[in-house]
């Protein structure tokens, strides 16, 4: 049996990709932000870098991060539920810690739902460390935060 290959690209986000990432972000949380807060980020906010990544010619997910300096911080990272379990969160991690490093900063933090075990492994795995708390930190049901942290 041939096993099929499929074809994974990692870019630069586009105004074009927007309906996807709005879909795949109302799909991933409780929470989502709106279309107009990624158009603030990308049109505004010269901090603010973003990824997607393409399975088969198809947007299966993004990741946003502010770079101030020697700082970075994740701000958003999903991958559609159609596409989880293929590791393209993890290529997509990999890829935006590369771009972390070439805009030459020195550190990394994100929060994380304390229940989300499966993002908290994959971050541990790039070397992210828990480092503190943020109770209550989400505002639909007030779910502690995670803060993880790693010197690149």
């Amino acid at each position: 049996m041939n096993e099929v290959k499929h074809d994974v690209k990692i870019r630069k986000i586009t105004i074009e990709d927007l309906p996807h990432v709005v879909v795949i972000e109302n799909e991933s949380f409780k929470s989502p932000w709106k279309k107009r807060d990624f158009l603030h980020d990308l049109l505004k906010n010269s901090f603010s870098h973003y990824l997607v990544i393409e399975k088969d010619g198809e947007v299966a997910g993004y990741c946003g991060v502010w770079i101030v300096l020697e700082s970075a911080q994740i701000t958003n990272i999903a991958i559609s539920p159609k596409h989880r379990g293929h590791q393209l969160g993890k290529k997509l991690f990999k890829e935006v810690l590369d771009t972390i490093r070439e805009q030459g900063a020195t550190e990394l933090s994100l929060e994380v739902r304390e229940s989300n075990e499966v993002a908290q492994n994959m971050y541990q795995q790039f070397g992210l460390e828990v480092v503190g708390r943020r109770r209550h930190y989400y505002q639909d049901d007030g779910e502690d935060a995670l803060v993880m942290w790693v010197k690149l």
